[in-house]
């Protein structure tokens, strides 16, 4: 997570200490005023978005549950601990000690290069190898560990990868091996991708071998 940017939306005062201090000079920092726009641009580049959540806010948080971005939402003292809480969000109330502040940071950037770590794009998917599952859109599904394996193999090669090819790296057999399970498991794959995501075309073949 490399230059990454620290966005802040909701406090002027907080934006303008924090980017004079030594303790954030790694970091740009840039600040908000439109909500909207924040999120916005924190979903299209590598940007923590400090939230400074007002009362006219919360709702917005809690509808919005789940973020493809790192943030820590700093509330007001009377709001519950871990209400705003979720995979790659932290909540902080007020007040609260600068050096609390940075614990929440460096662990939510460690969450965060773990999540996009194991993230891998595969045409219009997106494969979670640490969460065992494939999503395009808003849709998930959850595969077994093979599964995953034989999607990683075709995510590395811009070529078609032959049968014998996918029976050693996968399942570690001899190219001789006289099996069914390559053809099993692409056709039970190909199954749960037709009835998840409507995709009847998802594993392809050619005299070469298999391709996606």
């Amino acid at each position: 997570m490399s230059n990454l940017t620290i966005s802040i939306f909701g406090n002027k005062i907080f934006f303008e200490i924090i980017n004079e201090m030594k303790l954030f000079s790694k970091f740009a920092i840039k600040y908000y005023e439109d909500l909207d726009l924040c999120v916005k641009d924190a979903e299209r580049q590598n940007l923590l978005v400090i939230f400074f959540v007002s009362k006219k806010y919360e709702s917005f948080f809690k509808k919005r549950k789940v973020n493809n971005f790192p943030s820590i939402l700093i509330v007001e003292s009377s709001t519950p601990k871990s209400m705003f809480c979720s995979e790659l969000r932290e909540q902080l109330n007020m007040p609260f000690a600068i050096l609390e502040f940075e614990k929440k940071l460096i662990s939510l950037i460690a969450k965060y290069k773990f999540k996009k770590n194991s993230l891998i794009q595969l045409n219009d998917y997106i494969i979670d190898k640490n969460a065992r599952n494939i999503k395009k859109n808003n849709l998930h599904l959850k595969l077994s560990e093979k599964e995953i394996n034989f999607l990683i193999l075709f995510s590395k090669s811009r070529e078609p990868i032959s049968r014998n090819s996918v029976l050693k790296k996968v399942w570690n057999y001899s190219s001789a091996s006289q099996t069914h399970t390559v053809e099993t498991h692409i056709h039970r794959l190909r199954k749960k991708i037709l009835e998840k995501f409507g995709d009847n075309n998802f594993i392809k073949n050619n005299k070469k071998g298999y391709y996606i």
